[in-house]
């Protein structure tokens, strides 16, 4: 049984309103019939919404960094939105639902054989800025250059142009560019993206019922079936109870 003041915590419109970052498109992959977003993030969305019987209302951004701006503003209840600690000061996280592998791209002739190879000076690295791989390496490199990019299109261009020599981005994006056999991956992943669902900082108690929820969707199999339904099953995976 929900308690009103769990769902006053989490809807206090009334209604569930979720913020959705329409540039991954591995957790929004398109459109029903009736204009609404789909994807494991929307279905998630829903989920939670019947749980706490209210209806649910996305509220989309093109880009994870504006979603997370917006966390002061009001207009959303929970985020899609991946765990990262430069997101903290605003928003607590649940436990992620899913991980997604990010990974260096190289030229196939490049010297480069491991992620230590690559950090190094006058090494430029385009990624998608304020992604939340893109937050990590600005955390953890330090002697590579990062060349910020206002897309994950315009970090792959900016590749592909020669204008970088290296670049970071998730694994079932740059699967495309290995395609031509120009390109190889770099190997193991350099971070892997827990994608969670984000709340304004608020009671433990409601990030609990998140994590309560989230961790029964992957048991009784709610998460692997979106996976499957949404056709992204190989490309993502389940994280294990313990991440």
């Amino acid at each position: 049984m929900i308690s009103q003041r769990l769902r006053d915590a989490l809807a206090p419109t009334g209604t569930l309103r979720a913020g959705l970052n329409l540039s991954n498109f591995l957790l929004v992959s398109g459109q029903n019939v009736d204009g609404t977003p789909a994807g494991v993030s929307p279905d998630l969305a829903r989920h939670i919404a019947r749980v706490l019987d209210v209806p649910c209302e996305f509220v989309t951004f093109e880009t994870p960094g504006q979603l997370a701006d917006a966390a002061e503003d009001d207009v959303w209840d929970i985020g899609n939105i991946a765990h990262e600690p430069d997101r903290a000061r605003l928003i607590d996280f649940s436990q992620p639902y899913v991980l997604i592998d990010a990974h260096f791209l190289v030229r196939a002739d490049s010297p480069f054989t491991s992620n230590t190879d690559i950090d190094q000076k006058d090494v430029r690295i385009a990624a998608f800025d304020r992604s939340a791989y893109d937050l990590w390496l600005k955390n953890n490199l330090r002697h590579a250059s990062l060349i910020a990019a206002d897309s994950i299109q315009h970090s792959h261009d900016l590749f592909l142009h020669g204008e970088v020599d290296v670049l970071a981005s998730l694994k079932p994006r740059l699967q495309i560019e290995l395609d031509t056999g120009q390109h190889r991956l770099v190997e193991p992943r350099f971070t892997a993206i827990k994608q969670a669902v984000g709340i304004k900082k608020t009671d433990p108690a409601v990030l609990q019922f998140l994590n309560d929820l989230i961790t029964t969707a992957i048991q009784d199999g709610f998460i692997a079936a979106s996976l499957t339904k949404h056709g992204v099953a190989d490309k993502l995976s389940l994280p294990g109870y313990s991440d």
